[in-house]
């Protein structure tokens, strides 16, 4: 089973430099990346994003807090390209499931990110929402579960298990924290992991032997005495 790996940007450079790498199929954003970036202006970042990346699927979030901004946002995030993902949190911060928003958006054949999943239950509601014909990633933030002590294992099983009616479902391996991430998505069968750009340059170079890796942690370990030149 393939994984698509998506990079998780918003800086131009990156995303210029990335978008040239085979391994990469798409890109996803969202807003404190792209305050991370320097973007000043919502629309008009996204757009130069755009003039990069005009082919391969990208992620840009809503930012509004209730459901008719957030559709109004969408709509327009829409129009702004083919390859373009409208990307809806599952919740609201008054912790409302935005179900009326995925709804509204899906049903217009609005290409959608359901981001900030963190169980089966939540999938299992998005489900309840969309059609099987417009596609639908759901995002579900393994990292950030895995950083609380929760093993987010268990709510990929579930949700890949309840999604696999819905053909134009795809469930995304979120904010992962290190490499072999990237192998357990696979091996669950996730269908995209979206992957910071430092951690997508460590599996271009997968493949190596526990020989390499103790050989070149010892010279590490040796190099970096004889610079300091320690002694005992």
């Amino acid at each position: 089973m393939s994984i698509k790996i998506f990079c998780d940007i918003a800086d131009l450079k990156s995303i210029k430099e990335f978008n040239k790498k085979k391994i990469v199929k798409g890109f996803t954003t969202n807003p404190s990346l792209m305050r991370k970036a320097g973007a000043k202006s919502y629309e008009e970042y996204s757009k130069q994003i755009l003039k990069i990346c005009s082919k391969k699927p990208i992620s840009f979030e809503v930012f509004a807090d209730d459901d008719q901004s957030m559709i109004k946002q969408g709509m327009k995030i829409n129009s702004w390209g083919r390859n373009v993902f409208v990307k809806v949190p599952v919740i609201n911060s008054k912790n409302k499931f935005t179900g009326k928003v995925i709804r509204a958006l899906n049903s217009q054949n609005i290409k959608l990110n359901i981001t900030a999943v963190y169980t089966a239950n939540q999938t299992q509601k998005i489900l309840k929402q969309i059609n099987k014909k417009t596609k639908v990633i759901i995002s579900i933030f393994a990292g950030r579960a895995g950083d609380t002590g929760k093993d987010p294992v268990p709510q990929f099983v579930k949700s890949i298990q309840i999604a696999k009616k819905y053909k134009n479902v795809e469930i995304l391996w979120a904010s992962v924290r290190e490499p072999y991430n990237y192998i357990q998505a696979k091996q669950l069968g996730c269908q995209i992991i979206t992957i910071p750009p430092s951690i997508i340059d460590k599996i271009d170079k997968f493949g190596k032997t526990f020989n390499q890796l103790t050989l070149e942690t010892v010279k590490t370990f040796l190099q970096d005495s004889k610079k300091s030149k320690f002694k005992i």
